[in-house]
């Protein structure tokens, strides 16, 4: 297998090529925004605009075809991405993380292709959670072998992106008779007839993620495509919830910038107001000057955050060496910091947006909203009073924060989650 993919077009590299080529799609989308919200429409021609565009190779090396970006400037872009519509993002959320997998994984034929894959325009989305009743940690999607390969069949919800993707990237449990049960991940080919994917996530925010079901039955997969869940990058859980801050970044710039827009258009004002035009309305710009400096904090404290996971990915070549412990616990505390506040900020700064606008602003036309209902949605993930005790117990005692964690039924006989 060739070490750099062949491409139609060659793309110029780095941040102010990739910001120049994007720039102009991301105000495609914004534009469409609003519609989309209103009418549900799954933003499909979106994302493959994007891959085709190379957002999905943003992190990948130069020598590849991709542009090569460190993790704090992709992070520029994905929020600029999330101030156009938060919902974009979160749909890569699963994509991104496999292509750091990637980037930290010895170079082989297999990291080859993916990279090359990843280049190409192909997305990969995420199956890993299940609802239900299935025990803690144990995953009710089961591997096993057949004909000389593998198949592989269960049920996943809040498979974000993978209505999307070419690609969902499961977990599951490989069962081969006479070896132990091991939890494994898998990529499976999405366009097959053993996969079925459903927009059923009925979320009052980031409505158009396709955050639904996917069930696999007899789904094919290549056995390169099996490999154990301990095998993973470790600063996974990190850059997962980076996602998500990112993300409330780009609401919070959207507040800001839509205020501005709102505020700047207004020509009727209260009789009891401070000016004949509410942008001279020295108590309407106190709200927005909040508004802005959360918009500016946001953004901040997830650069901040990127700046950790960068170091994360640099470690990774010397595994479970000092340094490496060292920056996987940098990575997994800033992000919890940065979610720990964010949670509370930008769902603030989404409802300060009203308290500059008269009561037109809860016009659905306007759809102004949904700013409150995203940031307070991706706010709910993972929960954010777990990620206060965690910090709290370093922050006294150094106590290392869990790098893995599940969500499932606990069994009376079962040890806690980690």
């Amino acid at each position: 297998m060739s070490s750099a993919p062949t491409t139609s077009t060659a793309r110029p590299v780095g941040f102010a090529a990739a910001r120049e080529r994007l720039l102009p799609l991301f105000a495609e989308i914004q534009a469409g925004a609003v519609e989309r919200e209103l009418e549900h429409r799954l933003p499909r021609e979106e994302v493959r605009q994007l891959a085709a565009a190379g957002f999905g190779a943003l992190r990948v090396p130069t020598e590849f075809g991709g542009s090569g970006l460190t993790f704090p400037e992709f992070t520029e872009l994905l929020i600029e991405l999330a101030a156009a519509d938060s919902n974009l993002p979160q749909i890569f959320r699963g994509h991104i993380a496999l292509v750091e997998d990637q980037l930290v994984a010895a170079p082989s034929d297999r990291r080859t292709a993916w990279l090359e894959r990843f280049v190409a325009g192909e997305i990969v989305g995420n199956a890993w959670s299940e609802v239900g009743s299935g025990a803690l940690g144990v995953s009710g999607t089961v591997v096993t072998e057949r004909d000389g390969g593998f198949v592989v069949n269960g049920r996943k919800f809040y498979t974000t992106g993978s209505i999307y993707a070419d690609w969902t990237d499961a977990t599951a449990r490989l069962v081969v008779e006479g070896r132990p049960d091991t939890e494994v991940t898998v990529l499976v080919r999405t366009d097959q007839p053993g996969v079925s994917i459903a927009d059923d996530w009925d979320g009052f925010g980031q409505q158009l993620t396709g955050t639904g079901t996917i069930v696999f039955e007899d789904a094919v997969i290549d056995a390169d495509q099996v490999h154990a869940f301990s095998d993973r990058f470790r600063y996974q859980t990190a850059l997962y919830q980076h996602v998500l801050i990112a993300v409330h970044a780009g609401i919070a710039a959207a507040v800001e910038r839509e205020a501005g827009e709102q505020i700047r258009a207004r020509t009727r004002v209260y009789s009891h107001g401070l000016a004949p035009l509410v942008k001279d309305d020295g108590q309407i710009q106190a709200v927005v000057g909040e508004i802005s400096s959360i918009a500016f904090v946001a953004k901040q404290t997830v650069l901040g955050v990127a700046a950790a996971i960068e170091r994360a990915s640099v470690t990774a070549a010397d595994r479970d060496s000092a340094d490496d412990l060292h920056a996987n616990i940098e990575a997994e505390i800033r992000s919890a910091q940065a979610q720990v506040v964010l949670s509370e900020l930008v769902p603030r700064s989404a409802t300060l947006l009203f308290n500059t606008l008269g009561a037109s602003a809860v016009s659905r036309t306007n759809a102004l909203d949904r700013h409150w209902r995203n940031a307070r949605t991706v706010a709910s993930h993972n929960p954010v009073i777990y990620k206060t005790r965690i910090v709290g117990d370093w922050s006294i005692n150094g106590t290392p924060p869990p790098f893995v964690w599940a969500v499932g039924t606990a069994k009376p006989d079962a040890p806690a989650a980690p």
